[in-house]
């Protein structure tokens, strides 16, 4: 049986007898262990003892004396033997070696040596510290001079100070802690602890100031003391000295080891190192060779270096009286040595950290600016370093009584240590940049081998791989690998592979562009699977020097790319992939080599196929052909995907003329793949763009090309297109993207709405884009988008949502949604007779963009730019467009420049100057911010581009709080921003405000940005890259660039004038001689016309022919075709199309009005040419500048409108939400007005809406008109007139309802005026683009016919009844009204007949219709200034282009197109006299719809000639009308 203790709570031990098993005690002892739990050794001790302890001998409390004697580890440390690699002082020297030493002795000495160096800091005149230690006789004595202890009786304990302070624990002068200080002690244990482990300690001191010398003895552990000796001194004699033997037994040991000494010795050295040379300090009788605290660090660098080559640095920097600094380099381990207050912080502390954060952040940024790739993080560069500190700090705090770290908070140290840039750059330059590089190098290289391939024949794994079946195998030295760009060009190579055979050949492809792995961080490369695809697929083992192909699975790699720039690039980066990893396989010959295709096909009817591998190969033998390019037929291969699978097998067929070899030539190879792609070679890359010469091209019909030719000759192909996407032109602020929008626009006369993708597939198919159409849509949305810091003049119209200023245009709406169209503007800037001088591009056989645009002011300055590009970054701010105008004003008249300031349209904060340097100005954008009250502010207005959402998170992180903000400095905030304004208030405490009003409002809530134009590059007129330092620079340049285009403006509309003078000219001649007999057309053969024509002296006028240029496949052909017909000669070498201007003119110009029409226009003509002889083309540029002008004020009178609009509703809505009432009823009375108000408005709104789309329709009803009274005339052909003039009534009556709010409109608007309703003006007719060109000679023609009419009746065009409608009484129109549908009731009556109703009706029509041309012109001409702000319709928000644009036809006589016209000016006639005579315009209407009637002269017999030659002459007169503006 075995006793066993249970453990028991509060209770003790309670014995219980365990029976044991017949097994013995083996058995008994597991029984005990089972039932027991698991215990620690020391519990169980306790366990044991329990049973013979009392509850007094349990629980005891001890003196504080006792305390730290039973646990010392808690005050001085371990008092066992520790063994550590410490530095010690022995032989004069410092050496890192193993010691074995006990922490408590070595402690208890150090406090001692503290307190012996706090004196300094309370008497600075001390001078002399010296130490014995005496190791046989186990004595150890400090002496510092100085002020000594106070030798006085301390009042409260009734003892004198030194026996106080060294003999009683827990006393201390550093327990005012509102006081400063800068020593060691801090807890009031220090001396008295080296007391108590002490057999013996002698405390002695001189206090001069009270003439006292004092001595003690205190034995025992400081258990037993003596009486003080006191005696006199001098007054001079101050000096504090402590003597003690320590109880070696409490530490384990029997006398002073060396280590232990060696140890002690090193302490004094730290002390003489941190005192510096203002203290003696003395080792057993011999003073230490230590002057300062860097020679102290030279004793650490001296001793680390021994057998070393290499010399450690020393940077030492003294901050300042508190903070001393040592920097080195450590071997890969992080090393510090670091002294608060003289104590040995031997691990280092906040202290410690603060001093190398700031060399760690400065190396980081060294670092990150030679490898950004490195991937180094700041603990990696610590461990390189070597950091000396000796700091004062103001009561220090540490982590434990041995003091080995310190704790104590930045913010507490009592002074800050700020290196100096100087010093930092030295730390920088000491080595340890090359050693975290070349760490992080080889950590890099070792991971980046995980991915290595090896050899070996089957590969899986790596999708779309077709691998050749000899890969890794004894014949993979023959094997090539085919890199292609894209799974189309794969297919291509699959097919060639066909001839060639798979055993040899392996197709892998790229999925787009290679990563630069020369600028790529390590985990990209790491991440990248094209790369790692590639070094598995052909073996390649990461650092491994090539001799030659023997140890890859391929022993060549091909590259077959597209004929363009992005496949240059993309050759480029497999180049720099290899180079960078392995440039040994570069010098080996054939390894790398490139697949070329033909860029250009020229097949002729023959079957001749010829392939060009260059543009200028093409253009030289295009050239050869001296114009005989008939046959021949041109096709384009830009991407590799235009090949037939066919023509794929014949590539390879001709593989040694497809295939390319690169050579390594030298070292200069290498240098120019490097210039190409490295960041550290950006200025060397710069000049190399800089000395780019435009017509360069790589010559592809050399076997080898060199590196250096491919990086110099086609990779700079690439980084001038990349840096022309990027930047854009100072004359026209456009980059390409962006040119090829406004060309097409242009060229479409983008006058009518479409969605943004349709157009962005027209700009595609029509400019030669190449890229992503989501990229060219993001690019119009962003040529339209008008909100404040966008576009100030915006060339494209933003119909649907493009984006608001809530979040930088961000939020607009997908492109297949949103509409666009020219901005009624965009051609007042860009005038169209200028497209005739622009040098236009050529791609792909056709005609695209200009290289640039010139429009009359740079709208560079006007909507500014951003972007980044190869080699250069620019930024130009915007300015206002009107200022722009008044500086070229000012050139033009020789006036010095005003200076320009940043202006963002719509934007109400502040921009001002804010700072000028050499290479330009700084701006700070201020926002609105206002202190409503005492505890709110208004936001109403954000810098430039910061945007509502962004701020409105910012807000948020101002009431939440986040990382950076801690605490909440906001309350709330309301927005009632909408997507033109911005308005937040921000609610916030009285504390706060006041905070925010003393640091500023606009400070405190970030409301200020700044801008520059240090960085405005841009290209010149020449295409070369050039940096502008003012606004004023680049309106310098243009102007004269400009000013030569107006030049040779003048000079070209001059000779078009003349041309079109000398056509008109001819056209007269021709008309009298065709009239006169002298020319006879019909019934000859044509030939022998042009004959006479020549002979007789008429001017040929050939059309402009395309004949030099082949057929482009895909190409527009009808030219071709034209040119061909046109080709044929008749007699005398004369060509069919030189005289087609004469022979197209229809028969109706025989007449006398057309011969007089023409004789006016050619007066005309020779009017403007004289006009244009006396205009200058300074002239010519103040008129296009007023033009501008005046479009400007009408936009922008548009958008006051649009905005008086929208704040009467905000005004409501503010009110509505601003306004406290504070009474029910006045509230409620307050809410009902407010909602009658918006009932009105609404109405009005909803009015004015209805009076816009009937005014649109009424526009646009012309053809839709003539459409009704066709239909209503066929089936009218068996009714009589009567019956005809009904329907023409109905139709006038639908017309007058459809126009009735337009009336309504015009009507109100003259009462408003105090005009009278019944002479109201009729705005001018709204045409399509087409038609305004027509609008002019139109009304000409029309009133010189109603001229010709009135002699024939003999009335002057003042008695015509047309001309006095407008001064008719109502009565006197109705009475007219009355006679005429009499008249013409009458006639149909009596006649009986349906052919005389038609006769008078066609009478009718003669006679009213040039009475209304003459009115309408007489309206529209006092009426001009009035159509520039026309109301715009809603299919097109522009009304009309400013170019007028006459699209080419036929001399058919039954050509639409002139009906229509003819149709839309009628109406608008018709529409003019309705409105000036209301009472008589149904009668006209009725007796002349000209389309009604015409479907009746086709249909119905006429038996009167007199009829049919009027209605054959009133044909021609329409259909001629249309003619002359064809040539």
């Amino acid at each position: 049986m075995e006793t066993a203790f249970v453990d028991q709570e509060n209770i003790g031990a309670i014995q219980k007898k365990v029976k044991g098993k017949a097994a013995g005690d083996k058995a008994s002892s597991g029984a005990v262990k089972a039932l027991k739990p698991l215990q620690s050794s020391t519990n169980h001790n306790i366990e044991l003892g329990r049973s013979q302890k009392t509850i007094e001998e349990t629980y005891q409390k001890k003196t504080p004396l006792e305390h730290v004697l039973l646990r010392p580890d808690t005050y001085v440390g371990s008092v066992e033997k520790h063994t550590q690699n410490l530095w010690v002082y022995e032989n004069g020297h410092l050496v890192q070696r193993p010691v074995t030493y006990v922490p408590g002795l070595y402690k208890i000495f150090d406090e001692i040596l503290v307190n012996a160096a706090d004196n300094k800091q309370r008497d600075p005149s001390m001078d002399t510290v010296t130490v014995d230690i005496n190791a046989e006789l186990n004595t150890i004595c400090v002496f510092n001079n100085g002020d000594g202890v106070p030798v006085e009786i301390h009042g409260e304990e009734g003892i004198y100070v030194p026996e106080m302070i060294f003999g009683q624990l827990l006393t201390s002068s550093n327990y005012d802690d509102s006081e400063k200080k800068t020593t060691g002690g801090r807890n009031g244990y220090g001396a008295k602890l080296a007391n108590i482990f002490s057999a013996e300690f002698i405390i002695e001191t001189a206090d001069g100031k009270r003439m006292k010398r004092y001595k003690q003895v205190f034995s025992n552990n400081m258990s037993v003391k003596s009486e003080p000796t006191i005696l006199k001194c001098k007054a001079s004699e101050n000096w504090t000295k402590v003597t003690f033997k320590p109880d070696l037994a409490k530490f384990h040991m029997a006398s002073l080891e060396n280590d232990v000494v060696a140890l002690m010795s090193k302490r004094v050295m730290d002390i003489a190192g941190c005192l510096g040379k203002t203290v003696k300090v003395e080792l057993n009788g011999q003073r230490l060779p230590i002057k300062s605290f860097g020679d102290y660090v030279g004793l650490y660098l001296a001793a680390a270096q021994n057998n070393k080559e290499e010399t450690l640095p020393r940077i030492y920097e003294r901050v300042n009286d508190r903070w001393e600094i040592c920097v080195s380099l450590s071997d890969g381990q992080f090393q510090q040595v670091s002294f608060v207050n003289s104590i040995a912080t031997i691990r280092g502390g906040s202290h410690v950290q603060y001093v190398t954060d700031q060399v760690v952040n400065n190396i980081m940024g060294v670092v990150n600016k030679k490898n950004k790739n490195a991937g180094v993080k700041p603990f990696q560069v610590r461990n390189y370093l070597w950091v000396f500190v000796n700091a004062l700090i103001d009561n220090p705090a540490f982590d434990s009584q041995t003091k080995e770290t310190l704790t104590t908070r930045q913010g507490s140290f009592g002074s800050r240590c700020e290196l100096s840039q100087e010093f930092l750059k030295k730390v920088a330059k000491c080595g340890v940049v090359e050693r975290v590089l070349t760490w992080a190098d080889f950590k890099q290289s070792k991971e980046l081998k995980k991915n290595d391939g090896t050899k070996r024949q089957r590969l899986t794994g790596i999708t779309k791989l077709d691998d050749a079946n000899d890969a890794g195998g004894r014949n993979s030295e023959l094997c090539t690998l085919i890199l292609t760009e894209g799974d189309s060009a794969k297919a291509l190579a699959m097919s060639g592979i066909s001839v060639v055979g798979r055993n040899q050949y392996g197709v892998f492809p790229l999925r787009g562009k290679l990563l630069n792995v020369r600028e790529a961080s390590h985990k990209q490369i790491m991440d990248n699977a094209e790369i790692n695809n590639i070094k598995q697929i052909l073996g390649l083992q990461h650092g491994k020097d090539y001799e030659n192909t023997k140890s890859l699975r391929y022993g060549h790699m091909m590259i077959m790319t597209d004929q363009d720039h992005d496949g240059s690039h993309i050759k480029g980066l497999l180049i720099n992939f290899i180079h960078s990893f392995w440039p040994s396989l570069l010098k080996i010959p054939d390894f790398l080599v490139e697949f070329i295709t033909p860029i250009v096909k020229a097949t002729h009817k023959n079957g001749k196929v010829l392939s060009f591998y260059s543009m200028p190969e093409y253009e030289s033998w295009k050239d050869s052909l001296g114009g005989e390019t008939k046959g021949w037929s041109i096709k384009y291969y830009k991407g590799l995907g235009t090949s037939t699978a066919k023509e794929g097998k014949e590539y390879f067929r001709d593989l040694h003329k497809h295939r390319k070899e690169f050579a390594w030539e030298n070292e200069t190879d290498g240098d120019a793949i490097e210039l190409a792609f490295s960041k550290k070679k950006i200025e060397a890359r710069k000049l190399w763009l800089r000395q780019y010469e435009p017509g360069t091209f790589l010559d592809q019909s050399a076997k080898v090309i060199k590196y250096r030719d491919f990086v110099n000759k086609e990779l700079i192909l690439f980084s001038m297109a990349d840096l022309s996407r990027s930047i854009p032109s100072m004359m026209d602020g456009l980059k390409p993207g962006q040119r090829k929008i406004l060309f097409c626009s242009f060229k479409r006369n983008f006058v009518k709405q479409a969605k943004v993708a349709q157009f962005s597939g027209y700009v595609s198919e029509h400019s030669a884009y190449h890229h992503g159409e989501q990229s060219l849509a993001s690019t119009i949305i962003g040529m339209a988008q008008n909100f404040v810091g966008s576009n100030n003049i915006n060339l494209l119209a933003p119909l649907g949502q493009f984006g608001t200023r809530s979040q930088g245009g961000k939020d607009h709406a997908s492109a297949r949604y949103v509409f666009t169209c020219l901005s009624p503007i965009t051609r007042f800037l860009f005038p169209q007779p200028d497209d005739a001088l622009l040098n236009y591009l050529k791609e792909d056989g056709q005609s695209i963009e200009p290289i640039w645009y010139c429009p009359i002011i740079p709208m560079v300055l006007v909507n500014g730019s951003e972007g980044i590009g190869t080699g250069w970054s620019t930024f130009v701010p915007n300015y206002n467009p009107r200022d722009i105008v008044a500086n070229i004003r000012h050139l033009l008249k020789d006036e010095p420049l005003e200076p320009m300031e940043p202006w963002y349209k719509g934007f109400k904060g502040t921009i001002e100057r804010s700072a000028t340097k050499e290479n330009g100005i700084s701006y700070t954008i201020t926002g609105i911010i206002e202190q409503l009250n005492e505890t709110t502010v208004k936001i109403s207005e954000l810098p430039v581009r910061k945007w509502t959402q962004d701020y409105k998170e910012y807000l948020e992180s101002l009431m939440l709080g986040n990382d950076k903000i801690m605490e909440p400095f906001i309350k709330d905030y309301r927005e009632h921003n909408t997507d033109t304004r911005v308005h937040f208030e921000v609610i916030l405490s009285e504390k706060n405000m006041a905070i925010a009003v003393s640091e500023g409002l606009t400070k405190r809530f970030k409301l200020t940005t700044s801008l520059s134009t240090s960085n405005m590059h841009l290209f010149d007129e020449k295409g070369v890259i050039k940096k502008y330092d003012t606004p004023e620079q680049i309106l310098e340049e243009f102007y004269h660039i400009r000013l030569e285009l107006y030049v040779k403006r003048k000079a070209i509309q001059l000779e078009t004038l003349q041309l079109d003078l000398s056509k008109l000219d001819n056209k007269v001649k021709f008309v009298l001689g065709v009239v006169r007999g002298e020319i006879i057309v019909n019934n000859r053969k044509r030939a022998d016309l042009l004959a006479e024509l020549k002979m007789k002296g008429f001017r040929p006028f050939p059309k402009k022919s395309k004949g030099s240029e082949p057929a482009v496949i895909g190409g527009d052909m009808s030219d071709k075709e034209d040119d061909a017909e046109e080709d044929e000669r008749g007699r005398g070498g004369v060509r069919a199309g030189d005289y087609e201007y004469l022979l197209s003119m229809p028969i109706g110009t025989l007449t006398l009005e057309k011969v007089q029409q023409l004789c006016n226009e050619k007066e005309k003509l020779e009017g403007d040419v004289e006009d244009l002889q006396r205009s200058t083309p300074k002239s010519l540029w103040e008129t296009d500048l007023d033009n501008l002008l005046q479009q400007l004020d009408a936009q922008e009178l548009e958008e006051a409108k649009e905005e008086e609009y929208e704040n009467r509703h905000m005004a409501k809505e503010g009110a509505a939400i601003f306004k406290r009432a504070t009474s029910k009823a006045v509230k409620k009375d307050t809410k009902n007005k407010v909602t009658d108000g918006q009932k009105v408005e609404t109405y009005r709104v909803q009015e004015l809406e209805e009076a816009k789309e009937e005014e649109y329709e009424s526009r646009h009803m012309a053809k839709e008109g003539a459409a009704i009274f066709k239909r209503a005339t066929s089936k009218a052909v068996t009714k009589d007139t009567k019956n005809k003039v009904t329907d023409g009534q109905k139709v006038e009556t639908h017309r007058a309802q459809n126009g009735g709010a337009k009336k309504q409109t015009v009507e109100q608007s003259q009462k408003v005026q105090g005009k009278p309703a019944a002479k109201k003006v009729t705005p001018p007719v709204d045409l399509d683009s087409e038609d305004e060109e027509l609008n002019s000679s139109l009304r000409h023609r029309l009133a010189a016919y109603a001229t010709n009419q009135a002699d024939s009746t003999g009335s002057t065009p003042s008695q015509d009844s047309g001309l006095q409608l407008d001064n008719l009484s109502e009565s006197d129109a109705e009475t007219e009204k009355t006679k005429r549908a009499g008249s013409q009731k009458a006639s149909v009556t009596l006649g009986g007949k349906q052919k005389q109703a038609k006769a008078a009706a066609g009478a009718a029509k003669k006679r009213l219709v040039p009475k209304h041309s003459m009115a309408s012109k007489i309206k529209v001409k006092g009426a001009a200034t009035a159509a520039v702000n026309a109301s715009k319709s809603e299919d097109s928000p522009g009304h009309k282009s400013p170019d007028k644009k006459v699209r080419r036809m036929r001399p058919s006589p039954f050509h639409k197109k002139s009906g229509s016209r003819i149709s839309k000016l009628i109406k608008s006639t018709t529409t003019s006299k309705e409105e000036d005579s209301p009472p008589a315009a149904p009668a006209e209407v009725a007796a002349r719809p000209k389309r009604t009637n015409r479907p009746v002269i086709h249909y119905i017999e006429s038996g009167s000639e007199d009829a049919k030659e009027e209605s054959e002459s009133e044909e021609s007169e329409d259909f001629d009308l249309d003619e002359d503006d064809d040539e």
